[in-house]
């Protein structure tokens, strides 16, 4: 089963996500808070696979929780999903840049947000080429100065080239057909990256991408 924590000051939005999720045969909603700070204590107490993370809340938001959650151990497992009425969002960037593994606009298709929880469950980054594109031409440009590209040392120049094609917000399999390999080899290369770059998911490589320079926003057409 997959466990699912909702988050959200509003009772309502609360209740319609808990009855579409626990309508479904392999997710469970284990349990709800109204605010950030309770989404922390929450999620400590009940170890989510998934948490549906408002992102603009009254006291402490969305951003301070997930933020939270993606620095403690013991909450590795959980993978938190911005809520958000635009889907470019000023704080989302800044969301997937302190944990996050994607991000959803509220009024995503019923069938779509299942489908979400399912897919950032596996350990997918819930981010689609498109919206990668323009959430980081958006944001990355406007905030915090890049961060230097010795960090990437680390990375094999295939590992740097593959960094560089998730950071264009191309899929497993497009970067396969890109370099003209297999998907499984993409993947794996993909995984010894995040894995170098001590990140949790994709969404996180994609802001390494970014904040090293290794893709800047104004290559994106």
């Amino acid at each position: 089963m997959i466990r699912v924590m909702l988050v959200d000051d509003q009772a309502l939005v609360r209740g319609g996500f808990r009855a579409l999720l626990d309508a479904e045969d392999d997710i469970e909603v284990v349990g709800e808070a109204s605010d950030g700070a309770e989404a922390y204590e929450q999620a400590l107490a009940l170890l989510p696979d998934v948490v549906l993370m408002d992102i603009r809340m009254p006291g402490t938001d969305g951003l301070e929780a997930t933020r939270r959650i993606g620095a403690e151990d013991r909450l590795a497992g959980a993978k938190v999903v911005i809520l958000t009425t635009f889907d470019l969002d000023e704080y989302v960037f800044e969301a997937l840049r302190v944990g996050a593994s994607g991000f959803l606009v509220k009024d995503t298709e019923p069938a779509e947000l299942v489908q979400a929880v399912r897919v950032v469950a596996a350990g997918d980054a819930l981010l689609s080429p498109g919206v990668t594109r323009r959430l980081v031409a958006e944001f990355a440009a406007r905030g915090r100065q890049p961060h230097a590209a010795s960090e990437l040392d680390v990375l094999t120049e295939r590992e740097r080239e593959i960094v560089a094609l998730v950071g264009e917000g191309l899929s497993n399999d497009e970067i396969a057909e890109r370099l003209v390999v297999s998907p499984a080899t993409a993947k794996t290369h993909v995984s010894r990256a995040m894995i170098k770059l001590s990140v949790r998911d994709r969404a996180q490589l994609v802001v390494v991408a970014y904040q090293t320079g290794l893709v800047r926003p104004g290559w994106l057409g």
